[in-house]
């Protein structure tokens, strides 16, 4: 059970990396590069599915702000990334930590001077789309 909760804790951090748009910034023309590593049926919870992706932040990104129809979990590989969330104080994760992003709660990932790679975890209903942009 712990496995299946660390699991969906970085799922739903590394959903927040998939938004890769023309709203997107990034220095030097440099992308953020997302590998889908995993989708499969949650055993036991009939219509949620998990996600579980390698996303790699270029340094001096901003993913636009969205949302996720589930709760995002992720697990800094390396570098450091801060997680913004629209009321709550910005939180900064360095390699080794962790973080959680709630059910359709408004958030970005911001990079500094260096760039960050993420495993992230997604647990949601299936069918629903991976994200949702916010202006």
């Amino acid at each position: 059970m712990k496995a299946i909760q660390a699991a969906v804790v970085l799922l739903a951090v590394m959903g927040a990396v998939l938004i890769f748009s023309h709203h997107d910034v990034f220095a030097d023309g440099e992308k953020p590069v997302l590998e889908n590593l995993l989708r499969s049926q949650l055993e036991g919870a009939e219509g949620t599915e998990v996600i579980i992706s390698r996303v790699t932040l270029p340094p001096h990104s901003t993913l636009p702000k969205h949302t996720h129809p589930g709760e995002e979990f992720a697990y800094v590989l390396e570098g450091t990334v801060t997680l913004w969330q629209d009321g709550k104080d910005e939180i900064v994760f360095k390699a080794g930590e962790v973080g959680k992003v709630p059910l359709n709660q408004v958030h970005t990932a911001i990079t500094a001077e260096e760039g960050a790679t993420i495993l992230v975890f997604r647990v949601h209903e299936t069918g629903k789309p991976e994200r949702t942009l916010v202006e």
